[in-house]
């Protein structure tokens, strides 16, 4: 599967295996496993090589319902992420044959945050994989996610691949925050990888919240200027005090 445009957003290697992981996962209908720390950019990863799939295929993110999942949580989120035409069905029975139905078709589900499901959940996930009419390669992701899994060993041990999102290493940080916003190419490469080991620590996400920061401190104040004094202020908006 190719690389789309804008891929170095996440660091070019993570987005590659990624892909990798879920094309080797498309070519048998399999299922895979996105993992890793929070912040380290695994959705983003897992959209980035979605991004571009072969013609014939679809993609659909099922979004895990927020307080206390269940089947019937579940059943209703996929029915709404197909965007089934009509109501939804007033029996479980109706309701899978519609979702079956529409899986029919080549398919990429993507099962964000798949930590917080409970193993009846996973089991749900699992009759869709299994059922003879469908055509789905399952992509689940979350921090945790691997845990998850190991509740439901049938589920676990028919895993593809295990794809883990690792914290971006020290040696990475120049490279992939000054292509992740213009802002950071003016800074020199020994001042990232002190903005890192001092606030960010290889995440992802801290890195987007202290260019948010930053891009409004430099908007708002006509005489700011980018140097550790206003990089420690921010600091502090972005991690809590320990």
């Amino acid at each position: 599967m190719a690389l789309p445009a804008g891929a170095q957003l996440v660091r070019t290697s993570s987005v590659r295996a990624v892909a990798e992981a879920v094309g080797q996962a498309m070519a048998v209908q399999g299922a895979v496993c996105v993992f890793g720390d929070p912040g380290r950019g695994k959705t983003a990863a897992v959209r980035m090589a979605l991004s571009e799939i072969p013609p014939g295929w679809k993609v659909t993110w099922v979004p895990v319902p927020v307080l206390r999942p269940s089947v019937a949580g579940m059943r209703r989120a996929e029915f709404d992420a197909l965007a089934l035409p009509g109501r939804f069905p007033h029996t479980s029975a109706l309701a899978d044959a519609a979702v079956t139905g529409a899986l029919g078709e080549a398919r990429v589900l993507v099962v964000d945050e798949a930590q917080r499901l409970p193993v009846p959940c996973l089991e749900y996930l699992q009759c869709l994989w299994d059922h003879p009419g469908t055509r789905i390669t399952l992509v689940l992701v979350g921090a945790g996610s691997e845990r998850a899994l190991s509740r439901l060993p049938q589920l676990a041990s028919r895993i593809g691949a295990w794809q883990e999102v690792p914290r971006l290493a020290g040696a990475e940080v120049a490279a992939v925050v000054s292509d992740f916003h213009p802002l950071w190419r003016t800074v020199p490469a020994p001042d990232l990888m002190w903005i890192d080991r001092s606030c960010a620590h290889g995440t992802l996400r801290r890195w987007a919240a202290l260019t948010a920061h930053l891009q409004n401190a430099l908007l708002t104040s006509a005489d700011a200027v980018v140097d550790r004094a206003l990089l420690r202020r921010l600091f502090k908006r972005v991690a809590p005090p320990l």
